[in-house]
């Protein structure tokens, strides 16, 4: 599969200064944990899931997360499991026999309910597996993470029925790490298991929705989940254990749970790059983002990558192109980014940016040039002239699941 491939070859030429790799389950570690990008849960009892990949409903569609958990009740899991199944084996019946694309397979992965549902799963899982990408952990902790990271280990490191790696992504969201004195150590205590586990670890996800209940909290849609400042102080102290240079992991920002609402605030969509790009119907298509409530979740993403995250937990579809249309690289960011890494030879500590607008140090912005690159590789790069409201300016209408 490949980011933006509902473009047709005249746009991509028109928009991409250089354009998104391909990529599929089989791809390195690296390449997959910044490609899971907008993650779309859907229920696992959704009988339908094969048939909508087939009819390619989700347009721009890379990754979906089937859902065991919080969206199946407590008397539905049985039930949700044998719908799984059920969804797991018709994908594979319709790419054996050319109904279903294989180019048009998401990244699949699975959120389990407890280490117990885990175990059973992989059990019985087989050839089942073969389009899944591995597995979601919520609620995750130290005491459950081992167990659940132990099971995996064994599945990949034993006589599987596959022939790729499964990965894991915890989701951070126990009490325990969102109060504060107990936040350090069990963070701490965290990365301890996920190092042993570094090779099946795909990224670390940000579970924002259970941490505000902990406190009565919901952020409305005027607002982002920076503006809840005890959210804002537990998502820094994550980027700060998770994020450093010397021993990264991919974080995905936390679910956007809107799709609809009332507006309160001014809207915080600025016009400008709607207008710079497409003029008037430019302001027409910001119109449409403001009126679906969308604008919260842009502005969301936009401070999601400020401070070193990338990736989505969405929960419609008209969320999915937002949030990819925002991970693509401009080309400032990579003129910058190659100017850097091409002068790492030592005879230079500063220059003028080609842009001729700021000043780049190779040093300090050495790592930062180097993530700009590979996010580049993996969402391509937009041409000069281009703003990320190009990839916007062909919308469909949306499927409403």
């Amino acid at each position: 599969m490949r980011y933006f491939s509902y473009l047709s070859e005249e746009e991509e030429h028109a928009f991409f200064h250089s354009l998104p790799l391909h990529f599929n389950n089989h791809a390195d570690r690296n390449i997959l944990a910044h490609a899971v990008g907008s993650a779309l849960y859907m229920p696992a009892t959704r009988d339908r899931i094969a048939d909508e990949l087939a009819a390619a409903r989700y347009e721009g569609l890379v990754s979906i997360v089937l859902d065991l958990e919080d969206a199946v009740g407590d008397n539905m899991v049985l039930l949700a499991e044998e719908t799984l199944w059920n969804t797991l084996r018709t994908i594979d019946l319709y790419v054996n026999t050319g109904v279903l694309d294989q180019e048009r397979v998401p990244l699949i992965f699975i959120r389990v309910r407890s280490p117990e549902q885990l175990e059973r799963l992989l059990m019985i899982g087989g050839t089942a597996f073969t389009h899944v990408t591995g597995f979601v952990f919520p609620k995750f902790n130290a005491r459950c993470g081992s167990v659940y990271f132990r099971l995996l280990a064994a599945f990949n490191e034993g006589d599987n029925a596959v022939s790729h790696k499964l990965y894991g992504m915890p989701i951070l969201e126990s009490n325990e790490i969102i109060y504060r004195e107990t936040r350090q150590e069990e963070l701490l205590s965290i990365r301890k298991l996920l190092d042993e586990y570094k090779p099946y670890v795909l990224n670390v996800r940000i579970g924002a929705t259970d941490f505000s209940s902990l406190f009565g909290l919901r952020r409305s849609p005027d607002s982002t989940i920076y503006d809840i400042a005890v959210i804002r102080d537990c998502i820094a102290d994550i980027v700060n254990i998770f994020g450093r240079v010397d021993n990264h992991y991919v974080i995905s920002g936390p679910v956007w749970e809107y799709f609809k609402s009332d507006r309160v605030l001014k809207p915080q969509l600025r016009q400008t790059p709607f207008e710079e790009s497409m003029g008037r119907n430019g302001r027409k298509l910001r119109m449409s983002y403001i009126n679906r409530y969308v604008d919260g979740l842009m502005r969301e993403v936009s401070l999601d990558k400020e401070n070193g995250i990338i990736g989505k937990t969405i929960i419609h579809p008209t969320h999915i192109k937002p949030v990819q249309a925002l991970y693509v690289v401009t080309h400032e960011e990579y003129q910058d980014a190659l100017h850097i890494v091409e002068h790492n030879h030592g005879n230079l500590g500063v220059m003028k940016s080609r842009y001729s607008n700021k000043m780049n140090e190779i040093k300090p912005h050495l790592n930062w040039a180097e993530r700009i690159i590979m996010r580049s590789t993996i969402y391509g790069v937009l041409h000069e002239n281009q703003n990320f409201t190009c990839l916007l300016s062909e919308e469909r209408e949306p499927a409403i699941i």
